[in-house]
């Protein structure tokens, strides 16, 4: 599961995402779900005051198992508390969710991760979240904060109902239409897996099925996407869906599963790939402005921990993308 978190909503699941809106209203699209958690400022940290037009989005993936949460644990000072479950079962979403992130059910924003596929298919999934997971057995939605468009994939293009995420799969289809919905938005996506990564277990690492897709957000002049399941941070310069270096259109992928289930060892470094580290559990801090975005990787550790921050511009507000501080 990888969860985004927003300062405002909360994105839960194997990959789920917690964002708190901060002004504006958030209408989710028809036939679409999500679930928001309000996350108290005193939990954010360095939060920064925000205008009626931002939003702060802070959120990990592969956040625990359930027999081990010492990691979970640490991430939980910085955003309330973060275990997961492993296997997708009733009983995990029973004793490992619900009594945990389970309370913020009503404002978070589910994508499935492989984690959920482990038990009936997925269904204990879907049976738990309803229509937050979007339809039933497809699992991907989108919704809008403020002048950002955020949609929310399901990367487990074998999973049973999901159809592929090949050019033409029904998802693909779904994505370039609502992309071309939304042609002035500023466009972020997020789901489990990632197109690239250094992380040394390839078979692991590398999603090149999720190519028509990135080339689809591609399309659509999309600025980021945010992955987990490499247990691992990886922060990458923005680029095409070929993997070639593209700072004016490109989208800039951010790999952040240190939710605290534990450390992939990455290899040697990709192309493009900015910044890396494979020792840190923490969350991954994102604040969405007008025809602009920021990010922060905060650690468990403080001050002493590794940090990544940076900035960049919206594709579809005509500028060119940002550099890290």
């Amino acid at each position: 599961m990888t969860t985004l978190a927003a300062l405002g909503w909360f994105y839960g699941a194997e990959s789920a995402v917690t964002a708190q809106e901060t002004g504006g209203k958030d209408p989710v699209k028809q036939g679409r779900s999500s679930q928001a958690t309000q996350i108290p400022q005193s939990h954010m940290r360095r939060a920064k005051e925000v205008g009626a037009e931002e939003y702060v989005l802070v959120g990990a993936g592969d956040i625990a198992g359930c027999p081990a949460l010492d990691g979970a644990a640490a991430t939980a000072k910085l955003i309330e508390q973060i275990p997961a479950y492993d296997r997708g079962t009733t009983e995990e979403f029973s004793k490992c969710y619900d009594s945990t992130w389970g309370k913020f059910k009503d404002r978070t924003r589910p994508v499935p991760g492989n984690h959920e596929y482990y038990s009936q298919e997925g269904k204990s999934y879907f049976a738990y979240w309803g229509e937050r997971a979007g339809p039933t057995g497809k699992g991907y939605y989108s919704f809008d904060l403020g002048s950002w468009h955020i949609v929310a994939l399901n990367t487990n293009c074998d999973a049973p109902g999901v159809g592929g995420c090949a050019a033409g799969s029904p998802q693909e289809q779904w994505l370039k239409k609502d992309l071309a919905a939304h042609p002035h938005s500023c466009v972020a996506a997020y789901g489990h897996h990632a197109l690239f990564s250094s992380g040394i277990l390839k078979k692991h690492a590398l999603h090149p099925e999720l190519r028509d897709l990135w080339r689809d957000l591609y399309t659509a002049h999309a600025s980021l996407i945010f992955a987990g399941h490499e247990h691992s941070y990886e922060r990458f310069a923005p680029q095409d869906p070929d993997g070639r270096l593209d700072e004016p259109n490109g989208i800039r992928e951010i790999v952040a599963g240190t939710g605290g289930k534990s450390h992939d060892p990455l290899g040697l470094p990709v192309a493009n790939s900015e910044v890396r580290n494979a020792d840190s559990f923490g969350v991954l801090k994102l604040t969405l402005s007008p025809g602009k975005y920021a990010w922060e990787f905060i650690p468990v550790n403080g001050e002493e921990g590794f940090h990544d921050a940076g900035e960049g511009t919206c594709q579809a507000a005509g500028t060119k993308a940002g550099a890290a501080k």
